[in-house]
């Protein structure tokens, strides 16, 4: 076992992860000369940890900011954020997408992007664009898609933190997509109380455990006193190819529509369970930009609009 520090706090690491630790950290400590969890400064812009809240600051050069969540996982979170994000473009907003799953990023597979971003002379990460969307995730920093984060909560949270005000998305964003991992823990509420959030979408398949946990994420945002702008439903209904009979895969809608009505929030949309979805992500090349003018993409168009109303987006 090999002990490394951080800011004075030891980080144990087993010895199957040495490598890929050994990497990250000896690459980029010598480069600045101390260690962190990207390799960033952290003298003035990032905000200390003390006792209450922190301080809400803005993300320089971005208008909105939306967080997608859904507190569960393998409901397609990352799938709808990325084809928002992509759909945002093509109305013509300047677009990024911040992926905050620190655990399990799957912002690079969607956008087919892998490459170490580079840094401005200020030290800040340069995001990597692919579709017209600015991206920014942890996977294009840990050098490996197969490489575990075995982070404890304060590393975690000073990820976050500089993913969050360490990148520099000038010359700047109409509006930022957060791609929030599932939960209502540590990293959501770090978000909530560090920038100021336009609204969050959560996302839920009709499962009844999927929407069980929809709820507890409407929770987390009320106590947080952050909107709810809506509803998104996925995987709600499998169109037979041959007969074209309709089948709700995981159980019928009522569940999602009492839902909506017993927390006044607005349904906006049903993405549709699709093999089409899950094959357009994995190649990285996502819904909206592999089949513009598929049903499916006009879903993710048609939402993007209403929640750029929601927001305020001007008319471009």
């Amino acid at each position: 076992m090999i002990t490394y520090s951080l800011h004075k706090m030891p980080l144990k690491l087993p010895p199957s992860t040495l490598g890929v630790a050994r990497r990250f950290f000896t690459t980029t400590t010598p480069k600045f000369g101390h260690e962190n969890p990207l390799g960033l400064p952290t003298k003035g812009t990032i905000p200390r940890f003390q006792r209450g809240l922190p301080t809400k600051r803005p993300i320089p050069s971005v208008s909105h900011i939306l967080a997608i969540s859904s507190a569960k996982g393998g409901v397609g979170k990352s799938t709808i954020a990325a084809n928002l994000s992509l759909a945002f473009s093509r109305l013509g907003y300047r677009t990024g997408l911040l992926d905050t799953d620190l655990f399990g990023p799957s912002i690079p597979t969607l956008f087919s992007l892998s490459s170490p971003p580079n840094l401005t002379p200020k030290n800040q990460l340069i995001p990597l664009t692919n579709y017209g969307v600015k991206t920014m995730s942890i996977g294009y920093l840990i050098g490996s898609e197969s490489a575990p984060i075995v982070w404890r909560g304060p590393m975690l949270l000073k990820a976050i933190q500089q993913l969050l005000h360490d990148v520099d998305w000038s010359p700047g964003l109409d509006v930022l997509v957060l791609d929030l991992p599932p939960g209502t823990g540590d990293i959501q509420l770090s978000i909530t109380q560090q920038i100021p959030l336009s609204g969050a979408v959560i996302v839920t398949t009709p499962h009844t455990l999927a929407v069980k946990d929809a709820v507890k994420g409407v929770e987390m945002f009320k106590k947080v006193e952050v909107p709810v702008l809506g509803l998104v439903q996925n995987m709600s209904l499998f169109t037979c190819p041959c007969c074209e009979t309709k089948t709700s895969v995981f159980g019928g809608t009522d569940k999602v529509q009492k839902m909506c009505e017993d927390y006044q929030m607005e349904f906006l949309g049903d993405v549709p369970l699709h093999p089409n979805i899950g094959e357009d992500g994995s190649r990285g090349k996502p819904t909206v930009v592999a089949e513009p003018e598929s049903d499916r993409a006009k879903v993710f168009m048609d939402v993007a609009r209403r929640l750029g109303e929601k927001i305020g987006l001007e008319a471009v």
